[in-house]
């Protein structure tokens, strides 16, 4: 089933959840919305879904328009984060309970159903439960019950909002993985609504980023998180240090004097630039004043002092004031840190403490001029 959003505008009172959306969603595939808290994702799924209506805009599913249809009639099973399941009835009831309510001419025989559920309880690997009540199971087994119920009546979609937002993260982890190779083995058209772009990079095939009611970008996670299309969507993908200059003669001059080569802004002279690095995309070395200039007497890198190093596993997360103290305009965070990240062996090999001098030298940044350093 594929899916096409057109012109999809939709307003609660002054407030505008979405602006003019456009999305088409190819058969099997399985989508991520990925944006903050009231961007619009979940409005977005629920006007699919047919529980909330377009202002303006139209839904077609494989080519038929369905903005007007009922949502027991689209072929959608919902998954909501808090499970919605029925605590009187056992877990086989809760699978079972879309087949008992179908019309008389539709419904399933006893054993048809019976086979059925268990098939489907066998699929999220927990027919060994049928016989429990949702109280008696964890919040990751829970989850994989409403699963199996909303894959019971054979939904041509299945939409997904923060399936996995209200579980602890070592078993949301878990369940990325199993919903990834239960996709595989379905192939049912996916769209999945979160917040952690972790989850949306893990598991979907194309991530659909949202800010503000609009889309900002969209691709495969490789896609997005390689060429980010906005400043929004840079620092929305994960950690990231911004730094502010001028763009002249193809060179990015940032404040504190390090300079960036940036050969497609070789036009945009004296251009405010915004420069985004992530924090593994620093290089750090000791501060040595005689190695500090490149043969043409520019700054190689950043001096920077260590404030804070927190090594936790195989990474060593170094937090760095700017030469100058702690109000520099550097960085967006309110405390105007710069955060790197080298491996912990890297960072035991150099005996680096707290207090240090060094110098910090991007490897890889990407660059924009004249907009709003806005993450």
């Amino acid at each position: 089933m594929s899916i096409e959003i057109r012109n999809v505008s939709k307003q609660f009172g002054n407030f505008h959840a979405l602006r003019d959306v456009n999305l088409n969603i190819e058969s099997g595939e399985l989508i991520a919305l990925l944006g903050p808290s009231g961007c619009g994702k979940t409005t977005l799924l629920r006007i699919i879904a047919g529980l909330e209506t377009p202002d303006h805009g139209s839904i077609h599913f494989s080519g038929a328009d369905t903005t007007d249809v009922h949502v027991r009639e689209r072929g959608v099973g919902f998954v909501f984060q808090h499970y919605a399941l029925f605590r009187h009835m056992t877990v086989f009831e809760n699978v079972a309970f879309g087949l008992r309510v179908k019309p008389r001419g539709e419904r399933p025989s006893d054993a048809q159903i019976k086979d059925k559920v268990m098939n489907l309880l066998k699929l999220v690997q927990l027919d060994w439960i049928a016989d429990r009540y949702p109280s008696q199971l964890s919040g990751g087994q829970r989850q994989r019950i409403a699963l199996a119920r909303a894959l019971a009546v054979e939904p041509k979609v299945l939409l997904l909002d923060e399936p996995f937002g209200a579980l602890d993260a070592k078993v949301r982890k878990e369940l990325r993985r199993w919903l990834r190779r239960l996709h595989d083995e379905l192939h049912v058209t996916s769209i999945f609504v979160t917040h952690d772009q972790e989850e949306a990079l893990e598991v979907a095939d194309r991530v659909v980023v949202i800010n503000k009611g609009r889309i900002e970008q969209q691709g495969t996670p490789q896609q997005v998180w390689d060429n980010p299309a906005s400043p929004f969507v840079y620092g929305f993908l994960g950690d990231v240090n911004l730094f502010k200059g001028r763009a002249n003669d193809g060179r990015v001059h940032l404040d504190d004097g390090t300079q960036l080569d940036i050969p497609d802004a070789q036009h945009a002279d004296g251009a405010q630039a915004f420069a985004y690095v992530r924090p593994h995309d620093l290089e750090v070395a000791r501060y040595v004043p005689s190695q500090a200039q490149d043969a043409e007497g520019r700054q190689r890198g950043m001096v920077v002092q260590l404030s804070r190093s927190i090594v936790v596993g195989p990474i060593a997360r170094l937090e760095l004031l700017p030469e100058g103290g702690t109000e520099s305009a550097h960085n967006t965070a309110p405390d105007a840190l710069i955060e790197a990240h080298i491996p912990a062996q890297q960072f035991h090999e150099m005996g680096l403490r707290d207090g240090e001098t060094l110098l910090v030298t991007p490897r890889r940044a990407k660059v924009f001029l004249d907009q709003a350093a806005g993450i």
